[in-house]
């Protein structure tokens, strides 16, 4: 009897640990499915189903490339050889909170180094034989004190390896061989560091003591390096301050005979005048008359004698010169921009943006203008840069906002705009509401879309000669005025900013022709609206924006199949969204229109002018049901009483 009690407790135990533990399994499939859905390229992973069963059984796996803990916890992720390409997003691998072990290598991901410094608890990580690129955060593994083993081989790194990198307490193994580091190497002082290669690279100067021991295979390939085990010599210190000790006493007694010929010359020059002084003339008293009339002639030619030497150190070429291109805007100097009080607006990919705020003394108005600051605008000479802003300034329409002025030098450029007060269409979409405040309703997105297009359209009829008439279309460039009627800014840029800074931040750069083929087009720019648009419907910021580099857009990819592969219903669109009612059929045609003009297969995506065209026919309200009922016979829309699915929305991301 005792037997059967037992058994019958040893199951009724079963049965709890498998209603307890069975959701946390779950939950780590979801987890590890999210995952998925920001790759592409992913038939490794076709095993990933948890409707068959989940990622482990106990320690045992089942689903590819996944490592298991002896309690059944996602343990590792090893997901080598198998062509991903993507975002690895560590804020959904922050959930699996067993993960140990992490490697991703011989595939084809690209962009800078993840923040892998948010999985405090990881113990190796290994990244050979990828596309990374950029330089990696000094802070980069920054708190990572269980670390163990650091393999970022065969990548494209460049800058200085990071601090936090050399000062983890547990590291055993580091390959950074086959990039494009520089700098010294760092002193990695860990007692157990066994392995370490860094080869390959572009580091230079001494070698660390504490790495002297290791063989010279590991630091081969370095022109700069020098000492052990290196045969390169270091050249002696005692060397360099011999030469320095000599450059300094030359130095002083150039300054010496300097100084001591000046006042030579400065003497020879007194004696010169005193040699030809003139002699004393008795001067002829003459009756002296002194009027208001003559101390105004006399103020008046002192003043134009002030503003000629004004004017002619604007004209300075050194010194870089303030130039108004349109005439309807106030006039100020440099010096008075300079002295105005400022607030920063931003940081970006191009440089700083700053609100100045001028008083004019004389008619004590106050002039707001928004100044941007570019350290990479150098792709074109002084000349053609000057006729460039000039055509920038002649545009005018209500939805582009004028270049009131620039500032040229060869090291930065200003570029001087109107200060618009209802900030940016991102701040609207994606930052928190303040209390009382609604975020945007569908008439008013409806509306700025359709100002969007508009300002597109006239560019491309001011610049029919550029291949991206604007090239940086997102929703932060999209400025909103007190009614809601957008403002473009940033565009035209493409011809000035630096080819590889612009190929490294403009959108139109992360386009899938320009990914795949080093090419843009005249549709380049309607694929950045087809973003924006989806962005605006849906309000999913898109995460390739916040990333670098090329070849990022299959990453973007990633994020227009993870709008369309969700079981859509009205439900779809941004839940913040007020005013749809009656409003679903003409909110799917923009949906729509958005995905088209998405369209990863150029031939198939639309045209601006027949984007243009769709837009503006849409309505606030549905049409009658015979006019959408016609619409919908087409198959462009489908009515949201439904669940709408994948096919209905189709996105081919096959090349």
């Amino acid at each position: 009897m005792s037997d059967i009690k037992w058994t019958f407790m040893v199951l009724v135990a079963l049965c709890l640990m498998q209603c307890v533990i069975k959701p946390i399994y779950a939950d780590e499939a979801d987890v590890l499915l999210k995952f998925r859905t920001f790759l592409t390229k992913d038939a490794a992973l076709n095993s990933w189903d948890k409707t068959k069963n989940l990622p482990c059984t106990l320690k045992v796996p089942n689903w590819f490339g996944v490592i298991c803990a002896d309690t059944g916890d996602i343990y590792g992720l090893q997901l080598e050889n198998t062509a991903l390409v993507g975002i690895i997003d560590i804020d959904t691998l922050l959930q699996l909170s067993s993960l140990r072990t992490l490697s991703f290598a011989n595939n084809s991901f690209d962009g800078p180094f993840p923040d892998f410094n948010k999985l405090t608890a990881l113990k190796s990580l290994y990244l050979t034989d990828n596309k990374f690129s950029g330089q990696i955060p000094d802070g980069g593994f920054f708190g990572m004190k269980y670390l163990k083993k650091v393999y970022l081989g065969n990548n494209q790194f460049t800058g200085p390896l990071p601090d936090s990198l050399s000062l983890l307490p547990k590291l055993l193994e580091i390959d950074v061989s086959g990039n494009r580091f520089s700098g010294k190497i760092p002193d990695f002082k860990q007692e157990g560091l066994i392995v370490a290669d860094f080869s390959n690279n572009e580091f230079e100067g001494r070698i660390p003591e504490s790495l002297s021991k290791l063989g010279s295979n590991s630091f081969s390939g370095n022109g700069g390096l020098c000492g052990e085990p290196l045969q390169t010599k270091c050249k002696s210190s005692s060397n360099r301050l011999l030469i320095a000790v000599v450059a300094i006493g030359v130095g002083i007694i150039l300054a010496v005979v300097a100084v001591f010929i000046y006042f030579f010359i400065l003497r020879s020059r007194r004696q010169v005048a005193r040699s030809f002084k003139p002699e004393r003339i008795p001067s002829q008293k003459r009756p002296r008359r002194q009027t208001m009339g003559d101390n105004k002639v006399q103020s008046e030619e002192h003043s134009a004698g002030v503003a000629d030497s004004k004017s002619y150190k604007k004209k300075d070429d050194n010194g870089g010169s303030l130039n108004f291109v349109r005439d309807d805007r106030e006039r100020f100097d440099l010096h008075d921009l300079l002295r105005a009080s400022a607030e920063v607006l931003g940081s970006g990919s191009f440089g700083s943006s700053y609100k100045a705020n001028m008083t004019n003394g004389d008619t004590a108005t106050e002039t707001t203008v928004v100044v941007k600051r570019f350290r990479h605008m150098s792709n074109l000479g002084k000349d053609e840069f000057c006729e460039h802003m000039r055509k920038l300034g002649r545009v005018s329409h209500p939805n582009l906002l004028p270049l009131t002025a620039f500032y040229y030098r060869r090291e930065e450029k200003l570029l001087i705009s109107d200060f618009v007060k209802n900030g940016s269409l991102a701040s609207h979409l994606h930052s928190n509401p303040l209390p009382g405040k609604v975020g945007m309703d569908w008439p008013t997105r409806l509306k700025v879309i359709k100002g969007v297009a508009r300002g597109l359209a006239h560019l491309y009829k001011e610049f029919p000669n550029l291949t991206l008439p604007h090239g940086h279309l997102k929703s932060s460039n999209v400025l909103l005025d007190k009614n809601f009627e957008p403002v473009l800014s940033d565009y035209a840029l493409a011809p000035v900013i630096n080819k590889s800074h612009a190929h490294q931040f403009m959108i139109a750069y992360k386009s899938p022709e320009f990914s795949t083929g080093d090419t843009t087009t005249k549709k380049t720019d309607v694929w950045s609206m087809g973003i924006l648009i989806l962005e605006l419907l849906t309000g999913k910021y898109p995460a390739n924006y916040l990333k670098q580099g090329k070849g990022v857009n299959a990453d973007l990819a990633t994020w227009v199949n993870s709008v369309v592969r969700e079981e859509w219903t009205g439900e779809v669109f941004d839940k913040d969204m007020k005013g749809t009612r009656n409003g679903e059929g003409e909110m799917l045609k923009l949906l729509k229109i958005g995905m088209d003009c998405c369209e990863w297969n150029m031939e198939k995506r639309l045209g601006l002018e027949e984007a243009v065209a769709k837009i503006e026919g849409l309505k606030v309200r549905d049409s009658d049901m015979e006019e959408f009922s016609s619409y919908a016979s087409e198959g462009d829309v489908y009515s949201s009483s439904r669940a709408v699915s994948e096919d209905d929305f189709s996105f081919s991301v096959t090349h």
